[in-house]
């Protein structure tokens, strides 16, 4: 059978991008308090991707330095609308970052999106709610 390329829906010469290096679950934080105690945060997952580890770049890291954040990590995912700044990522290691950034990649294919992470310093629980 002949090598067939994959289907994309414009011919723009876009390099495939591909996901291989790990699993990361998106969560968004929540109050996991009764009414009228006092809030607990808790995370309740929103989606799972794949990702590509990407490199960090000096210019980010030290702008990021600049406004007092510890980034770690750039993964590339797969676009989902649902992603924002405001959520939590787990990888499969079990490290909980904080999202800081969301941007979207126009030169690859399929459309993806990087995610800067940095590190947090409070532990969220994980409710193991099934996504």
């Amino acid at each position: 059978m002949p090598w067939k390329p994959p289907y994309r829906p414009r011919n723009d010469g876009a390099v495939t991008q591909s996901y291989n290096d790990g699993v990361v679950t998106v969560y968004c934080e929540t109050d996991a308090a009764k009414s009228g105690f006092k809030p607990q945060p808790s995370l309740k997952p929103k989606l799972t991707l794949r990702y590509e580890e990407r490199r960090l770049g000096l210019q980010r890291y030290y702008e990021g330095r600049q406004n007092q954040a510890q980034l770690e990590r750039v993964l590339r995912v797969p676009r989902a609308g649902s992603v924002s700044s405001q959520d939590v990522a787990i990888t499969e290691d079990g490290k909980q970052y904080r999202i800081d950034l969301v941007q979207a990649v126009t030169d690859v294919y399929p459309p993806s999106m990087d995610l800067t992470l940095a590190r947090i310093e409070q532990k969220y629980e994980v409710s193991h709610d099934v996504v």
